[in-house]
């Protein structure tokens, strides 16, 4: 049996029970608060884990610096920088993580990094006592049977346990801390990291149970249906410049009857070709999401047709943003997902990401 005062230390930063979130308040914590790991300084783990160091140091318990790793050193230097040496140290390794920390998330870009990093876990996980619990909380947008093979990777070790906890939000959202967290596996597990999470980088948790494939295939539906909209708008907005309504009038009516704010998000950078990745999500990413997203549908015998059309519409705007580094007049360095817009504005004769080049309406008074 696992003794409690290993999960109480994990149960040491426990916040107020008004949040949304699922589970009762975790037991009492110990006298020694928890020492947390993250792995993984993206658009969405810089913000998530200067966040949670934030705020963590902000309890009247203490804590210790959250300690960080992130393969280009760089990004660790720069949070280092901003935060100081009392809210972050900097591992040299995932060994280290594994070695040290009591929860470790992790917040990777690939599922082949996912499985990487986790198989470097292992490894330091075989240089430690196992006396108290471990949890390792992936973050990340990966196929459900990724949970499996990082299960395999870890669950052998006593006391130690995975969650798979994929977030929704842009990075926008994860600067406020107001993402959607989507929780499966151990339930005791999930209740102490819930009150880490939530409010520290989270608004809400939302418990799919003990089977940990469940959390990332509903992050691959709801990233269907925000892929979805966009497309649909992209086909709108890209209707309403060849009709002679012009883009501004499909953007101000999506802002007035669907003012949800991945929507309006996504409509404002399709009108004004704010296509920046480095702030938003990068188009490599939407296509990983979206190829995992046909993938699942497949395998379920459920048509997602929709996502067919953006996948492809994804690849068009990458083509042409490649095509125009080549020839050193890319606007941007990373390429956000929005620019599907130029499938359907290529197909309509217009140019794929840059609108200034279309004619523009000439209101009648």
């Amino acid at each position: 049996m696992e003794s409690s005062s290993s999960h109480d230390r994990i149960s040491a930063l426990s916040q107020p029970a008004h949040h949304d979130l699922p589970f009762s308040r975790p037991s009492t914590p110990g006298l020694h608060p928890p020492q947390i790991g993250f792995c993984g300084l993206g658009a969405m783990g810089y913000l998530m884990a200067r966040n949670l160091a934030n705020h963590r140091t902000s309890h009247p318990q203490g804590s210790t610096p959250l300690l960080i790793y992130n393969r280009t050193k760089a990004k660790s230097e720069k949070l280092l920088a901003e935060l100081g040496q009392d809210k972050i140290s900097i591992a040299d390794s995932p060994e280290q993580l594994a070695r040290e920390c009591d929860v470790i998330i992790t917040s990777l870009a690939s599922d082949e990094a996912v499985k990487s990093t986790y198989a470097q876990f292992r490894s330091g996980l075989n240089e430690v006592k196992h006396d108290k619990s471990k949890i390792f909380v992936e973050t990340s947008t990966c196929y459900p049977t990724v949970a499996g093979e990082l299960d395999e990777l870890i669950s052998g070790f006593p006391h130690t346990h995975l969650i798979t906890c994929p977030v929704f939000g842009p990075p926008a959202a994860a600067e406020k801390a107001q993402l959607i967290l989507v929780m499966a596996g151990d339930y005791r597990s999930k209740k102490d990291v819930a009150y880490l999470l939530v409010p520290s980088i989270g608004r809400k948790v939302i418990d799919l149970g003990g089977n940990l494939e469940k959390a990332p295939t509903l992050k691959l539906i709801g990233n269907s249906l925000i892929l979805g909209f966009m497309e649909v708008m992209a086909e709108s907005i890209t209707a309403g410049e060849k009709s002679g309504i012009g883009a501004p009038a499909v953007l101000g009516l999506i802002t007035d009857m669907f003012p949800a704010p991945p929507l309006l998000n996504y409509s404002t950078k399709m009108t004004h070709d704010t296509f920046d990745g480095r702030v938003g999500f990068s188009i490599d990413g939407g296509l990983k999401d979206a190829s995992h997203i046909r993938r699942l549908a497949s395998e379920h015998n459920a048509a997602m047709p929709v996502i067919d059309i953006a996948h492809q519409n994804m690849r068009t705007a990458r083509a042409i943003h490649e095509n125009q580094k080549v020839e050193n007049c890319a606007q941007y360095d990373v390429l956000d997902w929005s620019a599907l817009v130029a499938g359907p504005r290529v197909a309509a004769g217009l140019d794929g990401l840059n609108s200034g080049k279309h004619l523009k309406v000439e209101r009648e008074e």
